[in-house]
Protein backbone atom coordinates (compact mmCIF):
# COMPACT_ATOMS: atom_id res chain seq x y z
CA UNK A 1 0.00 0.00 0.00
CA UNK A 2 1.09 3.45 -0.58
CA UNK A 3 0.27 5.84 1.96
CA UNK A 4 0.60 8.96 -0.22
CA UNK A 5 -1.10 12.17 -0.39
CA UNK A 6 -0.64 13.71 -4.28
CA UNK A 7 1.89 16.29 -4.90
CA UNK A 8 0.73 18.03 -7.58
CA UNK A 9 2.12 21.42 -8.19
CA UNK A 10 0.71 24.64 -6.67
CA UNK A 11 -3.02 24.66 -7.00
CA UNK A 12 -3.80 21.01 -8.12
CA UNK A 13 -1.86 20.12 -4.94
CA UNK A 14 -4.04 22.57 -2.84
CA UNK A 15 -7.67 22.15 -4.47
CA UNK A 16 -6.85 18.62 -3.23
CA UNK A 17 -5.81 18.99 0.00
CA UNK A 18 -9.10 21.49 0.27
CA UNK A 19 -11.25 19.06 -0.81
CA UNK A 20 -9.93 16.40 1.89
CA UNK A 21 -10.36 18.77 4.51
CA UNK A 22 -14.55 19.26 3.26
CA UNK A 23 -14.92 15.61 2.83
CA UNK A 24 -13.30 14.59 6.35
CA UNK A 25 -15.29 17.45 8.25
CA UNK A 26 -18.41 15.62 8.78
CA UNK A 27 -16.72 12.36 10.44
CA UNK A 28 -14.16 14.45 12.39
CA UNK A 29 -17.28 16.57 13.76
CA UNK A 30 -18.33 13.21 14.64
CA UNK A 31 -15.06 12.48 16.44
CA UNK A 32 -15.34 8.85 14.89
CA UNK A 33 -11.68 8.27 16.18
CA UNK A 34 -9.79 5.52 17.64
CA UNK A 35 -7.91 5.67 20.84
CA UNK A 36 -5.51 2.42 19.90
CA UNK A 37 -5.61 -0.92 18.00
CA UNK A 38 -5.10 0.76 14.70
CA UNK A 39 -2.10 0.96 12.14
CA UNK A 40 0.81 2.97 11.49
CA UNK A 41 0.94 4.08 7.57
CA UNK A 42 4.05 5.40 6.86
CA UNK A 43 4.41 8.22 4.16
CA UNK A 44 6.57 9.44 1.37
CA UNK A 45 6.21 13.37 1.47
CA UNK A 46 8.33 14.12 -1.14
CA UNK A 47 12.16 15.25 -2.32
CA UNK A 48 13.89 18.75 -1.52
CA UNK A 49 17.27 19.70 -3.62
CA UNK A 50 19.55 21.58 -1.51
CA UNK A 51 21.58 24.58 -2.54
CA UNK A 52 25.14 21.87 -2.97
CA UNK A 53 23.00 20.06 -6.04
CA UNK A 54 22.58 17.28 -2.92
CA UNK A 55 18.84 15.30 -2.45
CA UNK A 56 17.12 14.37 0.01
CA UNK A 57 13.65 12.57 0.61
CA UNK A 58 11.70 13.39 2.88
CA UNK A 59 9.11 11.01 5.05
CA UNK A 60 6.48 11.19 8.08
CA UNK A 61 3.86 8.70 9.23
CA UNK A 62 -0.14 8.83 9.92
CA UNK A 63 -0.23 6.76 13.00
CA UNK A 64 -4.60 6.28 13.05
CA UNK A 65 -4.52 6.14 16.48
CA UNK A 66 -5.94 9.03 18.77
CA UNK A 67 -3.65 7.61 21.72
CA UNK A 68 -1.48 4.69 21.30
CA UNK A 69 2.14 5.22 20.27
CA UNK A 70 4.40 2.54 19.10
CA UNK A 71 8.26 1.29 19.51
CA UNK A 72 9.14 -0.80 16.55
CA UNK A 73 12.90 -1.16 16.13
CA UNK A 74 14.57 -0.71 13.14
CA UNK A 75 14.36 -4.80 11.25
CA UNK A 76 11.83 -6.66 9.36
CA UNK A 77 9.05 -4.50 10.77
CA UNK A 78 10.41 -1.24 10.21
CA UNK A 79 13.41 -0.93 7.48
CA UNK A 80 13.92 0.47 4.14
CA UNK A 81 14.84 -0.99 0.80
CA UNK A 82 17.12 -1.05 -1.63
CA UNK A 83 20.37 -0.74 0.36
CA UNK A 84 20.72 -0.36 4.40
CA UNK A 85 17.18 -1.21 6.15
CA UNK A 86 18.95 1.97 8.69
CA UNK A 87 18.13 4.95 6.88
CA UNK A 88 17.71 7.20 10.38
CA UNK A 89 14.14 6.81 10.47
CA UNK A 90 12.25 7.00 14.08
CA UNK A 91 11.80 4.03 15.81
CA UNK A 92 9.21 5.47 18.44
CA UNK A 93 5.97 6.16 16.77
CA UNK A 94 3.47 8.95 18.11
CA UNK A 95 -0.39 9.46 17.56
CA UNK A 96 -2.01 10.75 14.96
CA UNK A 97 -0.16 12.58 11.22
CA UNK A 98 3.24 13.74 12.02
CA UNK A 99 5.04 14.96 9.10
CA UNK A 100 8.51 15.58 7.34
CA UNK A 101 9.76 13.50 10.18
CA UNK A 102 13.38 12.87 8.72
CA UNK A 103 15.52 12.86 5.62
CA UNK A 104 17.03 10.11 3.85
CA UNK A 105 19.84 11.22 1.32
CA UNK A 106 20.05 9.79 -2.17
CA UNK A 107 22.32 9.94 -4.71
CA UNK A 108 21.82 12.82 -7.60
CA UNK A 109 22.22 9.97 -10.37
CA UNK A 110 18.80 8.34 -8.55
CA UNK A 111 17.21 9.01 -11.69
CA UNK A 112 13.58 6.69 -11.59
CA UNK A 113 14.54 4.35 -8.50
CA UNK A 114 12.19 3.69 -5.77
CA UNK A 115 13.32 3.76 -1.78
CA UNK A 116 10.92 1.69 0.53
CA UNK A 117 10.01 2.50 3.59
CA UNK A 118 8.11 -0.73 5.10
CA UNK A 119 6.40 -0.29 8.20
CA UNK A 120 4.40 -3.12 10.38
CA UNK A 121 2.24 -2.78 13.10
CA UNK A 122 -0.69 -4.98 14.37
CA UNK A 123 0.12 -7.35 12.35
CA UNK A 124 -0.28 -5.45 9.35
CA UNK A 125 2.68 -4.42 7.15
CA UNK A 126 2.36 -1.12 4.93
CA UNK A 127 4.81 0.47 2.51
CA UNK A 128 5.48 4.07 1.08
CA UNK A 129 7.51 4.52 -2.20
CA UNK A 130 10.01 7.41 -2.95
CA UNK A 131 10.70 8.45 -5.99
CA UNK A 132 11.99 11.57 -7.46
CA UNK A 133 9.35 12.53 -9.80
CA UNK A 134 8.61 16.29 -10.19
CA UNK A 135 5.27 16.38 -8.36
CA UNK A 136 7.04 15.52 -5.31
CA UNK A 137 9.21 18.43 -5.40
CA UNK A 138 9.38 20.28 -2.33
CA UNK A 139 10.41 23.69 -1.49
CA UNK A 140 10.27 26.17 1.32
CA UNK A 141 6.54 27.98 0.35
CA UNK A 142 5.29 23.67 0.05
CA UNK A 143 6.68 23.29 3.85
CA UNK A 144 5.13 26.35 4.67
CA UNK A 145 1.76 25.91 3.45
CA UNK A 146 1.82 22.03 4.08
CA UNK A 147 2.35 22.67 7.72
CA UNK A 148 -0.47 25.24 7.53
CA UNK A 149 1.32 28.22 8.34
CA UNK A 150 -0.48 29.68 5.28
CA UNK A 151 -3.34 29.34 3.71
CA UNK A 152 -4.50 28.25 0.35
CA UNK A 153 -3.08 30.63 -2.83
CA UNK A 154 -0.87 32.93 0.21
CA UNK A 155 2.05 34.36 -0.22
CA UNK A 156 4.16 37.55 0.68
CA UNK A 157 7.41 38.98 0.37
CA UNK A 158 8.01 38.13 3.74
CA UNK A 159 6.69 34.58 3.78
CA UNK A 160 9.39 34.11 0.84
CA UNK A 161 11.97 35.11 2.92
CA UNK A 162 11.58 33.36 6.23
CA UNK A 163 14.51 30.92 7.63
CA UNK A 164 14.32 28.07 9.84
CA UNK A 165 15.29 28.69 13.40
CA UNK A 166 18.70 28.09 14.40
CA UNK A 167 19.23 25.66 16.71
CA UNK A 168 22.19 24.42 18.43
CA UNK A 169 22.33 22.18 21.55
CA UNK A 170 24.50 22.71 24.42
CA UNK A 171 27.36 19.77 25.43
CA UNK A 172 28.35 16.63 24.00
CA UNK A 173 25.51 15.36 21.60
CA UNK A 174 26.45 11.62 22.92
CA UNK A 175 26.02 10.82 26.34
CA UNK A 176 26.41 7.53 28.58
CA UNK A 177 23.85 7.72 31.84
CA UNK A 178 22.82 5.27 33.95
CA UNK A 179 19.14 4.44 34.64
CA UNK A 180 17.42 6.21 36.97
CA UNK A 181 19.61 9.05 36.80
CA UNK A 182 18.66 12.65 35.68
CA UNK A 183 20.39 14.16 33.30
CA UNK A 184 19.78 18.18 32.39
CA UNK A 185 19.86 18.99 28.43
CA UNK A 186 19.69 22.26 26.95
CA UNK A 187 19.78 24.08 23.73
CA UNK A 188 20.34 27.46 22.07
CA UNK A 189 17.51 28.69 19.49
CA UNK A 190 17.18 32.24 17.51
CA UNK A 191 14.67 33.02 14.97
CA UNK A 192 13.81 35.65 12.87
CA UNK A 193 10.41 36.23 13.87
CA UNK A 194 8.69 34.92 10.36
CA UNK A 195 5.71 34.56 10.07
CA UNK A 196 3.98 36.67 12.94
CA UNK A 197 2.99 34.35 16.30
CA UNK A 198 -0.43 33.55 15.65
CA UNK A 199 -2.65 31.19 17.80
CA UNK A 200 -3.71 28.32 16.07
CA UNK A 201 -6.71 28.19 13.78
CA UNK A 202 -6.75 31.91 14.20
CA UNK A 203 -7.08 32.78 10.53
CA UNK A 204 -9.43 30.02 9.66
CA UNK A 205 -12.28 32.10 8.70
CA UNK A 206 -11.58 35.58 6.84
CA UNK A 207 -14.39 37.19 6.92
CA UNK A 208 -14.24 37.54 10.82
CA UNK A 209 -11.52 38.66 13.33
CA UNK A 210 -12.58 36.39 16.19
CA UNK A 211 -12.55 32.56 16.83
CA UNK A 212 -14.15 30.17 14.61
CA UNK A 213 -16.91 28.16 16.55
CA UNK A 214 -17.91 25.44 14.29
CA UNK A 215 -15.30 24.94 11.16
CA UNK A 216 -17.99 23.34 9.13
CA UNK A 217 -19.34 26.96 8.51
CA UNK A 218 -16.51 28.40 7.80
CA UNK A 219 -14.81 27.69 3.57
CA UNK A 220 -11.58 26.29 4.55
CA UNK A 221 -8.02 28.37 4.21
CA UNK A 222 -6.05 26.15 5.02
CA UNK A 223 -4.50 23.17 2.97
CA UNK A 224 -3.68 20.86 5.45
CA UNK A 225 -4.07 21.93 9.02
CA UNK A 226 -4.68 25.34 10.47
CA UNK A 227 -1.28 25.06 12.72
CA UNK A 228 -0.04 27.64 15.38
CA UNK A 229 2.83 30.02 14.69
CA UNK A 230 5.79 31.47 16.47
CA UNK A 231 8.91 30.20 17.86
CA UNK A 232 8.12 27.22 19.80
CA UNK A 233 10.84 24.36 20.63
CA UNK A 234 10.28 20.47 22.03
CA UNK A 235 12.65 17.70 23.16
CA UNK A 236 10.97 14.77 22.05
CA UNK A 237 11.81 10.95 21.72
CA UNK A 238 12.97 9.62 18.70
CA UNK A 239 14.29 5.84 19.77
CA UNK A 240 13.56 4.30 22.72
CA UNK A 241 14.39 0.87 24.90
CA UNK A 242 12.09 2.53 27.51
CA UNK A 243 10.42 4.84 29.27
CA UNK A 244 11.73 8.86 29.28
CA UNK A 245 10.50 11.06 31.35
CA UNK A 246 11.37 14.51 30.16
CA UNK A 247 10.04 17.62 32.32
CA UNK A 248 8.63 19.70 32.01
CA UNK A 249 6.15 18.34 29.82
CA UNK A 250 6.60 19.10 26.33
CA UNK A 251 4.79 20.57 23.50
CA UNK A 252 3.23 17.83 21.33
CA UNK A 253 4.76 17.57 18.13
CA UNK A 254 1.46 15.57 16.25
CA UNK A 255 -1.37 16.74 14.80
CA UNK A 256 -5.09 17.27 15.60
CA UNK A 257 -7.42 17.59 12.70
CA UNK A 258 -10.55 17.09 14.51
CA UNK A 259 -13.55 19.95 13.96
CA UNK A 260 -16.20 21.61 15.67
CA UNK A 261 -17.00 23.39 18.17
CA UNK A 262 -14.11 21.96 20.60
CA UNK A 263 -11.75 21.58 18.24
CA UNK A 264 -7.96 22.38 18.35
CA UNK A 265 -5.40 22.67 15.85
CA UNK A 266 -1.97 21.32 15.14
CA UNK A 267 0.06 21.12 17.04
CA UNK A 268 -1.83 19.90 20.52
CA UNK A 269 0.04 22.72 22.71
CA UNK A 270 -0.10 26.16 24.38
CA UNK A 271 3.46 27.19 22.90
CA UNK A 272 5.50 28.49 25.94
CA UNK A 273 7.16 32.10 25.99
CA UNK A 274 10.43 31.52 24.41
CA UNK A 275 13.31 31.87 27.21
CA UNK A 276 14.78 35.44 27.02
CA UNK A 277 18.48 34.28 26.40
CA UNK A 278 16.95 31.89 23.77
CA UNK A 279 18.03 28.68 26.12
CA UNK A 280 15.91 25.90 26.84
CA UNK A 281 16.12 23.33 29.04
CA UNK A 282 14.84 19.92 30.31
CA UNK A 283 15.81 17.08 32.65
CA UNK A 284 15.79 13.65 31.27
CA UNK A 285 14.93 10.26 32.99
CA UNK A 286 15.65 6.93 31.38
CA UNK A 287 14.30 3.88 33.27
CA UNK A 288 15.55 1.12 30.87
CA UNK A 289 19.08 0.16 29.78
CA UNK A 290 19.73 0.45 26.05
CA UNK A 291 20.48 2.70 23.16
CA UNK A 292 18.25 5.91 22.91
CA UNK A 293 17.99 8.98 20.66
CA UNK A 294 16.12 12.23 21.85
CA UNK A 295 15.68 14.74 19.15
CA UNK A 296 15.65 18.82 19.90
CA UNK A 297 12.91 20.26 17.68
CA UNK A 298 12.69 24.32 16.96
CA UNK A 299 9.90 25.36 14.59
CA UNK A 300 8.27 28.45 13.78
CA UNK A 301 4.92 26.94 12.68
CA UNK A 302 6.40 26.91 8.54
CA UNK A 303 10.22 25.65 9.27
CA UNK A 304 12.07 24.20 11.40
CA UNK A 305 15.13 22.53 12.72
CA UNK A 306 16.47 19.47 14.19
CA UNK A 307 19.14 18.12 16.32
CA UNK A 308 19.59 14.70 17.63
CA UNK A 309 21.60 13.49 21.22
CA UNK A 310 22.82 10.59 21.60
CA UNK A 311 21.91 8.60 25.13
CA UNK A 312 23.35 5.33 26.27
CA UNK A 313 21.91 4.12 29.55
CA UNK A 314 23.70 1.59 31.45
Amino acid sequence: MRFREPRAPSQARQLWSALAILLALPLAHAQLSYSRGQNVYPAYEGWEKMPDGSINMLFGYMNSNWEEEFDIPVGAENSFSPGAADQGQPTHFFPRRNRFVFRVPVPKDFGEKELVWTLTSHGKTYKAYGTLAQDYFLDNMVFTSETGAIGAGVSSPEIRANKAPVLEAAGDRVRTVKVGETIALSAHVTDDGVPKARARGAFLDINRNEPVKDLRLVPPRQVTVGSATGLWVVLYVYRAAGHVTISPDQPKTWEDTRAGANSQWAPLWQAPAAPADGKWSVEVRFDQPGEYILRWHASDGALWADEDIRVTVR
